[in-house]
């Protein structure tokens, strides 16, 4: 068999033909003067092939930026209840459709959080990235304001624990670009918003981090943390723990991406301003990051060589987000061996490319739609709406490093599957006990 079919640019001269490219973000102009409407514009000609290194990181902040500029440019303007368009599942329960709005701002935040929190440049990238962060910032005061139609609730019914605890991992995620430059007024209503929610227990599951690690963003800033609420989480998901990289999900395993959503990522973050604070040892902190690190590697290999992953167990309207801890690693630059981060980027990248250019993935305003690839309502859980479906930011994460990083500049490489698929070398694989 002739091996060449491996090369880059013939499998994505393949995947042009089956689909169009994503088009590119109109850039006429800086973005701080172009209508938010005009930002979304997207061009007629595709962007680069995946796996060029030099073009897969403006294909990823292009991308990142038309996913979540409905959300911050709204939310800015005080529009974002009058202008998102909100489809709920067709086997939607009883909450009220308004967490919709506060599941879209804490998910996009945590997705966007350490892009904005890299320093300003003059590059095209740059002008979009202030935009993004100065957007956000002026929706955090608008949406935290008494007096303001966005408004978010936090005190009925129990979604909020959940999107709390994503705006409070933003928050963690880029202290100095969305929690410090915000106003005293502002930041005290978000803590008064966060200390709400204890009259409010969460459920017995991956929910217990989401109480976790809205205490730990509070001892953050200096306030007294609920250290019930603080230490349940982290201790029962250890007691969960099932062994090679997988938590459960409340006593039982739950074979689906929760583990990436959640736990992961929450648990790692959550033990390391702890152990900061001396609530925790270091050694409880290495232990979450190996196996976050080992979960990671099954990420990584889960991803097919076309660059698909599998559509298991619920959420999987979260797209991308599905990939979150194998993202989160990448922006630690804590990758287990042999993971090379540019294999990771080419990964990412096809399946980015062919999540994200489909028909019906977003509606003519913008807005992500309800579906996994494609426009898909009946695909949705009875818990997801518009609002829900912003978690796909976060395998976007490894944005927050600097553009010559490794991950970025290095030449793309084959990932595990298209190794193996096509015949070379790859690593084995082996079970751990930690």
């Amino acid at each position: 068999m002739d091996p060449s079919y491996l090369r880059f640019d013939l499998l994505d001269q393949i995947a042009m033909e089956r689909r169009k490219f994503l088009g590119a973000i109109s850039l006429m102009g800086l973005a701080g003067t172009i209508p938010p409407a005009s930002l979304l514009a997207v061009e007629k000609k595709p962007f680069e092939l995946a796996g060029m290194a030099g073009n897969d990181r403006e294909y990823w902040w292009r991308l990142l930026y038309k996913i979540a500029n409905p959300v911050t440019a709204n939310l800015a303007e005080g529009s974002l209840k009058k202008n998102m368009r909100v489809e709920k599942s067709p086997s939607f329960d009883s909450r009220s459709i308004h967490v919709t709005y506060l599941e879209a701002v804490g998910r996009t935040f945590a997705g966007i959080a350490p892009w904005l929190a890299l320093p300003d440049d003059d590059t095209k990238e740059g002008v979009f990235r202030k935009k993004m962060r100065t957007d956000a910032l002026s929706g955090l005061t608008r949406c935290f304001d008494p007096a303001s139609s966005d408004q978010l609730n936090f005190k009925t019914d129990y979604q909020p624990i959940v999107d709390a605890a994503y705006l409070a991992h933003a928050f963690l995620r880029a202290p100095k670009a969305l929690w410090e430059p915000l106003d005293s007024a502002t930041k005290e209503r978000i803590i008064a918003s966060f200390k709400s929610l204890r009259n409010r227990k969460p459920f017995n599951s991956n929910w217990l981090l989401f109480g976790s690690i809205s205490e730990v963003f509070l001892l953050s800033v200096g306030q007294e943390p609920d250290t019930e609420r603080l230490n349940k989480g982290v201790k029962k998901l250890n007691e969960w723990y099932k062994g090679d990289g997988c938590y459960g999900d409340g006593p039982n395993l739950a074979f689906d991406y929760y583990n990436s959503f959640v736990i992961h990522p929450m648990m790692v973050d959550t033990l390391k301003v702890m152990v900061d604070h001396g609530m925790a040892t270091s050694k409880e902190y290495e232990l979450a990051l190996s196996r976050m690190g080992r979960y990671a590697i099954g990420q990584e290999r889960m991803i097919s060589p076309e660059g698909t992953f599998p559509p298991i167990g619920r959420s999987i309207t979260y797209r991308t987000g599905a990939l979150q801890a194998l993202s989160q690693i990448a922006l630690m630059e804590q990758l287990p061996t042999p993971i090379k981060p540019a294999q990771v980027r080419a990964a990412l990248t096809l399946v980015k490319k062919n999540m994200y250019d489909v028909d019906g993935t977003f509606d003519e305003n913008g807005w992500l739609q309800l579906g996994f690839v494609g426009h898909d309502p009946d695909i949705a859980d009875y818990y997801t709406s518009t609002g829900s479906l912003y978690m796909a930011t976060l395998s976007f994460l490894p944005l927050g490093l600097p553009a010559t990083n490794e991950f970025w500049v290095a030449p793309a490489e084959d990932w595990t599957a298209r190794k193996a698929w096509g015949g070379e070398k790859f690593a084995k694989d082996y079970h751990v006990d930690y």
